[in-house]
């Protein structure tokens, strides 16, 4: 590999865990391709990590709530003879409500960018490295995939799907060189609670979320060890714990009080 330009491909690098994980990459001397819908904001973002590394940035502006998009990616990689040897799915959305009265064309937008959109870029990148056999991925999914997720049912929902796709690839690829890592955060300090419109729920409102450069660390790290998960943060680690021994349906109606609208919110 020394001879040969190391890249690594982050989706949703322009904010929160992803962007702190393109920074890592970046500080390793891993040249970027940065993918994210407004180019603007990439352009922002690649000036501040080259500013920062030196490494080379590309930018691909890609919507992928577009199930085509993440076909593209891969197309126009391919198009530029850059070999990928790590892929970073971070991409991904939720909506906050009750299941009966949320928007249901916008919670098929995000089972397409939090499952499809993984699926397609981890199916094709994985293939090239498999043939090569060398390569990391690193897709993220979440505590709530241990764990039901009243008000955030389709959320919760892709990230379950998530990390049980990470742990089945990772068992058939398991002598290939390859490795694939699923990152489970808790609760961090992003946009995500915005983009969801879940700014009053409890979860929000009584603070403690994570450092999304801390929750990046714990990924980070269990990425280049090639270790299979890792659950970032030790209270989440005790909340998935008592969650494997607890009825889902206790677990559920847990979730529901820690993420009800606050008092005064409803």
């Amino acid at each position: 590999m020394s001879d040969q330009k190391k890249y690594a491909l982050v989706t949703g690098a322009t904010s929160g865990i992803g962007k702190e994980l393109a920074k890592l990459l970046a500080k390793d001397q891993y040249n970027l391709v940065i993918v994210a819908r407004n180019q603007d904001v990439l352009n922002d973002t690649a000036n501040e990590l080259k500013l920062e590394s030196g490494v080379e940035i590309r930018t691909l502006a890609k919507d992928l709530f577009k199930r085509e998009a993440a076909f593209e990616v891969y197309d126009e990689v391919k198009r530029q003879g850059i070999q990928i040897d790590v892929l970073v799915n971070d991409a991904g959305q939720g909506q906050y409500g009750e299941f009966v009265e949320t928007d249901l064309n916008r919670e098929l937008d995000i089972i397409q960018l939090n499952i499809g959109a993984y699926v397609i870029l981890t199916k094709l990148f994985l293939k090239d490295m498999v043939a090569r056999k060398e390569g990391k991925i690193l897709n993220v999914a979440s505590i709530a995939s241990k764990l039901p997720g009243p008000y955030q049912a389709v959320y919760h929902g892709t990230k379950a799907f998530v990390h049980s796709f990470n742990e089945a690839v990772r068992s058939e690829i398991k002598d290939s060189g390859v490795t694939l890592t699923s990152l489970l955060p808790g609760v961090t300090d992003t946009d995500f609670f915005n983009k969801a419109e879940m700014q009053d729920s409890k979860i929000v409102q009584e603070g403690g979320m994570a450092d999304p450069a801390d929750v990046a660390k714990d990924g980070y790290e269990a990425l280049m060890a090639g270790d299979d998960m890792v659950i970032s943060g030790f209270k989440n680690k005790m909340q998935v714990s008592l969650g494997n021994i607890t009825p889902d349906s206790m677990v559920a109606d847990a979730m529901k009080k820690q993420q009800e609208p606050a008092e005064g919110k409803k």
